[in-house]
């Protein structure tokens, strides 16, 4: 018997295209009750919105075959048999290797990115017209145990201000999970490892404000009860959920773009594949200037510089990350005591 299938029409630059979705009625989400086709018709809601955050850009499509209950994998590779209105283009990792990622530049690709079974969005920092140096500016406030996503909420300020300091202005946006995603529009004029150090750099200095709220210990051992400033998220084909993409947890819950104002009394669980086309139709998208006025870092650099000079060397990088300059030993604390 043929699977059952239905063909969308999706609005785009060069008019409508018809997109055929296979299984529309595999539901995804099993607790949420959420089908293919619902995502299907989410992306096609939130359509601008949901490119500003992932479209234009090498993106990682994380499939899930089944539902998300079942196992999922990383895509970057087009696959073959791509559409020509999906793009591509070609990526230099930390290894050195190359190979092409997908482009999604209208919201057609992002719809036959569900086709091809993808939940969650995680989009580079850098887009497609210059991979090597990011626009954006990463900081994942990332709670540990004993500590809340509210935790994070009362940390946030204290970052903003800090890069407001540096010259930044930042915006925030939910994980979708525990966590906050902090982002300040840089332009791109350094490459990946320079934009890590600035966020290590603005990092330790909210740690220096704040020691018993906040953290850049890399390993868990050291961080006790605080929230996490993820550095390592602003490295090279590190990535996180993008804006308005879907999470594949059980409310299916989306990475949402705050005004600052609503930050305070936010509630991650409120905002769903289900509600979040509402939310932008009455309250607009927080995010829509993100890209106006992007700054610099390099009073982040001389900050970095500056923790140089007075010893703070490179912290730890990934561990499939090849071995970096300065980087201190990858051994956990512990362990290396008792060796």
């Amino acid at each position: 018997m043929a699977s059952e299938r239905i063909t969308l029409s999706v609005p785009g630059p060069d008019g409508e295209r018809e997109v055929r979705l296979s299984s529309p009625s595999r539901v995804l989400w099993p607790k949420a009750g959420i089908t293919k086709r619902d995502l299907a018709e989410y992306i096609i809601a939130t359509g601008a919105a949901f490119l500003r955050g992932n479209g234009h850009r090498p993106v990682s499509l994380e499939r899930f075959p089944d539902s998300i209950e079942g196992e999922g994998f990383f895509s970057k590779n087009p696959p073959r048999g791509a559409p020509d209105f999906v793009d591509e283009v070609m990526c230099t990792y930390n290894s050195g290797r190359k190979h092409p990622q997908v482009v999604l530049n209208e919201v057609a690709a992002a719809v036959w990115a569900v086709q091809m079974n993808t939940v969650v969005f995680h989009p580079w920092a850098s887009l497609a017209a210059d991979t090597d140096n990011p626009v954006e500016l990463r900081i994942d406030l990332d709670p540990q145990p004993g500590t809340s996503f509210a935790d994070a909420v009362a940390l946030a300020p204290l970052v903003r201000d800090v890069l407001a300091e540096a010259g930044l202005e930042t915006f925030v946006k939910t994980s979708g999970h525990r966590g906050l995603h902090l982002f300040a529009p840089i332009r791109p004029e350094h490459e990946f490892l320079d934009v890590r150090h600035a966020v290590i750099a603005a990092a330790r200095e909210v740690e220096r404000r704040a020691p018993e709220k906040a953290t850049t210990a890399w390993w868990k051992e050291e961080r006790g009860e605080r929230v996490f400033l993820d550095f390592n998220q602003a490295n090279r084909d590190r990535t996180m959920a993008g804006a308005y993409s879907p999470r594949a947890l059980p409310e299916a819950t989306v990475s949402t773009p705050l005004t600052w104002d609503e930050l305070p009394s936010a509630d991650p669980r409120a905002f769903t594949v289900k509600t979040i086309p509402a939310r932008l139709i009455e309250t607009g998208d927080p995010w829509e200037h993100f890209a106006d006025n992007p700054g610099g870092i390099d009073t982040l650099l001389s900050w970095w510089q500056r923790d140089l000079d007075d010893g703070l060397g490179e912290l730890a990088f990934p561990p499939e990350f090849p071995k970096m300059p300065g980087e201190p030993p990858r051994v956990q604390p512990s362990r290396a005591k008792k060796d």
